[in-house]
């Protein structure tokens, strides 16, 4: 009795096609009202969203710059110590605060709020898989969520400053200053920020085409130099025209490319064995 009730529990229920679109509409909303509500939240505290995360990269004392001078010092050199990042940030249009604090507040929203979102989406399509593929998606949410902030925090602790600072310090003669436009910046830190973080999904990706039979631990060992080629041209296009950015981006994508590979290895020789089990069965 307890077991058939437990199997009801696990079965989704047969729904229309109406009632799928009316569920995903709700799924839809409650993700978006979710961003919208920590959109709201970094829009109302703009001293501290501006001061203290956007603007950030671009003074001195920003974490990054502070650990490169200490890092610097220890091996006995000021070369990557920085009493000046050279450069100006100004608002040039009328409305140009007012555009960029909505958008600021947006990205967060969507930032903050990207766990909770893509639970949403992952409730509305996890009753569709087979049992076993709902037992090989476990944690899914935890491990998207944690490479997602991991990408995140690499791209504004790491990319976004030695990119900043290599495009700020960069001048063809000492007559041109560097004045750049409040949206210019933010479009720079917010672009490699999440390209950052969705790059940092490549494993999870991986993991789920290789359980659907797409592709193959061999079948990445030998497009593995194209995947170089392929990591490069994307980084070329995602950040500044500068090499420093473009390898920060390009390196941790080869080594999560190397980590795909073992991973799908994994699973292949998981799903080798569940089938040597059952054909000994």
């Amino acid at each position: 009795m307890l077991d058939q009730q437990y199997l009801e529990e696990e079965e989704p229920k047969e729904m229309s096609f109406v009632d799928h679109l009316e569920e995903l509409r709700w799924h839809i909303i409650r993700a978006l009202g979710s961003i919208f509500v920590f959109a709201i939240i970094a829009f109302l505290a703009k001293g501290f969203v501006f001061h203290d995360i956007i603007l950030a990269p671009s003074r001195t004392d920003f974490l990054s710059y502070r650990v490169m001078c200490q890092v610097g010092q220890y091996f006995g050199s000021d070369t990557l110590c920085f009493d000046d990042l050279g450069f100006t940030i100004q608002s040039r249009q009328m409305s140009g605060q007012f555009t960029m604090h909505l958008m600021v507040s947006a990205v967060l929203g969507l930032a903050c709020a990207f766990p909770y979102a893509f639970w949403e989406i992952w409730r509305f399509v996890r009753p569709g898989l087979y049992p076993q593929e709902r037992k090989n998606s476990q944690g899914a949410v935890f491990f998207v969520s944690i490479l997602f902030l991991m990408g995140l925090l690499f791209g504004y602790y790491v990319v976004s400053p030695i990119s900043i600072n290599f495009l700020a310090g960069y001048q063809v003669d000492p007559s041109i200053l560097n004045e750049f436009d409040l949206s210019s910046y933010i479009s720079t830190l917010t672009t490699l920020c999440l390209a950052c973080a969705i790059m940092f999904e490549l494993p999870v990706i991986v993991f789920f085409l290789t359980k659907a039979g797409l592709i193959t631990p061999e079948t990445l060992k030998l497009y593995r130099r194209h995947s170089i080629v392929v990591i490069l041209v994307v980084a070329a296009i995602i950040t500044p025209p500068d090499v420093v950015s473009q390898t920060l981006i390009a390196l941790p994508l080869m080594l999560l490319y190397e980590v795909s590979i073992h991973i799908s290895k994994s699973i292949r020789k998981k799903d080798l064995k569940r089938l040597n089990e059952q054909n000994e069965l």
